[in-house]
């Protein structure tokens, strides 16, 4: 009975080992994976979506787009290009170093009134896939002015004087 016990144990020493060191083995190959994913240039947003939210037409068309280069190499952007004329983006052509943060600033035509939802794709080193950013909003109409005041008020017991 203690050697028919014995084995039993030493066979689930046997199994537990191996099974862990399999595990072990996976758990390496992963961590050799997440290693290759970040290899040279890789560009990370806080944010790929800006809402306006609703404002007044003619009111500030600008909105900033912060990343940061989370990649070991020096991250390029080659090329910003807004879906429609009403939408602009300007950008860093100086290269952005590994650890360091840039923007992507967006002017959007504020004159134009109603929903939009617009898109600006960047061309980077980091790869052949494009990266797309995504504003949105409503612009309303801006409410009408007041009449102005008379530039001079005439008085009828003065003579104009």
């Amino acid at each position: 009975m203690k050697k028919i016990f014995s084995v039993l144990v030493l066979c689930l020493a046997f199994v537990t080992l191996t099974f862990a060191q399999a595990k072990n083995e996976k758990t390496e190959m992963k961590a050799e994976q997440v290693k290759e994913q970040v290899q040279g240039p890789q560009i990370t947003f806080e944010n790929k979506t800006i809402d306006y939210g609703v404002i007044e037409q003619e009111s500030d068309p600008y909105r900033v787009f912060a990343f940061s280069n989370t990649g070991n190499e020096p991250l390029v952007i080659t090329n910003a290009k807004g879906s429609c004329g009403c939408t602009v983006p300007q950008y860093s052509k100086d290269p952005i170093g590994p650890g360091e943060t840039g923007e992507i600033k967006v002017r959007y035509d504020t004159k134009r009134l109603g929903k939009f939802i617009k898109t600006v794709t960047l061309t980077t080193n980091q790869g052949e896939e494009k990266v797309v950013l995504t504003i949105k909003g409503e612009v309303k109409k801006k409410p009408a002015e007041p009449a102005a005041l008379p530039a001079k008020e005439v008085n009828p017991f003065n003579n104009n004087n």
